[in-house]
């Protein structure tokens, strides 16, 4: 292969952006909405708790929070409806087709800058991806109104493997680039969590926050000067395994459940003891497999941009790969700003923390998550 058509045919990732909703919510604010619904539920209830039939409902606590996961707040769209112990479900407003719909909006603030810092314009991209854990509808796809409001032309589709979600359309934008199917891709991964989050379950009312991310990925070609943000990716290595211990039944057959059922299946559920058990293992075991096959160490490797979901579990994979305790400056964390935003939180984490990479310096961004699904990606800074 000659350099023109090797070049061409290499991808590279040169921007990136992101977008947070506009309301801050705290632990202390949870808390104290969650303990006001405890309280009421166990009042309504005690007749049938003292005969045993029900089981009291026990508190939360700011520190059973920051225990179980390291966050600290989060950002939703709304949070007087989540904050409401009446209603603990955000106030989303209902919009009409004729309306840009909530993920494309949040789609577009983040692609908007993850072009601007690319220095590029939608006219150049080819393709767009929105890659994300939920889905505010079946169809038309959100990744084709983005790319109708942005103004790209080309092809664009929705794509789905929870968490890990970026990494995997990271790898399908590289592998369209090689094939010769794009030249520029645009990957969005709007994460609007709020409507799947049981705000009533002590496990998990705490867990996420909702944020959107941009990545563009280009041929090599069309670099033309340095830039603090490109990145060549090295490579990419997926991996799945069928696991139920984290899930969310909400789909077309919904409608068709009993009542009580097709409540449930709205919301994000999981078995967190087993979730971390066995993805802690598997997501450090794909890693260190993925470096091998390019003949690299953990010690090779600049910075780690991990999922960002819970920090016991970034800290343990760490461990695992790098045989010691890991700096804040080889593993960042953003969870405790932001939660758990799904397929964002790896790319929040590259997104704030890799300006200073120097020429040659390697970094690895990583998602893992539902499914099981482990996604890994070596970045070179060029």
């Amino acid at each position: 292969m000659n350099n023109i058509t090797s070049e061409m045919t290499t991808a590279v990732l040169t921007g990136t952006g992101h977008s947070i909703p506009p309301y801050a919510v705290s632990n202390e604010e949870l808390v104290t909405s969650f303990n006001q619904y405890v309280t009421t539920y166990n009042k309504e209830h005690q007749e049938a708790i003292r005969r045993g039939e029900k089981e009291a409902l026990p508190e939360s606590s700011v520190e059973f929070i920051v225990k179980a996961s390291g966050i600290h707040n989060r950002y939703f769209l709304d949070k007087t409806g989540i904050l409401d112990p009446t209603r603990m479900c955000p106030h989303i407003p209902f919009r009409t087709p004729e309306e840009p719909s909530i993920q494309a909006e949040v789609a577009v603030k983040a692609a908007q800058e993850a072009i601007r810092i690319a220095g590029k314009t939608p006219g150049e991209f080819d393709m767009v991806i929105s890659a994300c854990s939920t889905t505010q509808r079946n169809y038309p796809a959100i990744s084709i109104e983005v790319q109708k409001i942005l103004g790209i032309a080309g092809a664009a589709f929705d794509m789905n493997v929870a968490c890990s979600s970026a990494t995997f359309a990271v790898q399908l934008a590289v592998d369209s680039i090689r094939g010769g199917h794009a030249k520029a891709v645009l990957v969005v991964n709007p994460e609007v969590m709020g409507g799947n989050l049981n705000f009533r379950d002590r496990e998990s009312h705490f867990i996420f926050g909702e944020a959107c991310t941009a990545m563009v990925i280009e041929r090599k070609v069309n670099l033309t000067a340095p830039s603090p943000h490109a990145f060549l990716i090295q490579g990419t290595r997926l991996l799945t395994d069928f696991s139920n211990n984290i899930r969310n039944e909400f789909g077309c057959l919904t409608p068709t459940y009993p009542k009580d059922i097709a409540q449930k299946s709205q919301f994000f559920t999981q078995n967190g003891k087993k979730v971390f058990k066995e993805v802690t293992p598997l997501a450090a075991s794909l890693i260190q497999n993925h470096l091998e096959a390019h003949h690299l160490t953990p010690k090779d490797i600049k910075r780690f941009w991990l999922h960002q979901a819970n920090l016991h579990m970034n800290t343990l994979i760490i461990r695992k790969l790098l045989e010691r305790e890991g700096t804040s400056e080889e593993a960042p964390i953003v969870l405790d700003r932001f939660a758990n935003t799904g397929a964002c939180g790896s790319v929040l984490a590259f997104h704030f923390h890799h300006t200073d990479f120097k020429p040659g310096e390697l970094g690895l961004l990583s998602s893992f998550g539902a499914g099981y699904s482990v996604g890994s990606v070596i970045l070179e800074k060029v």
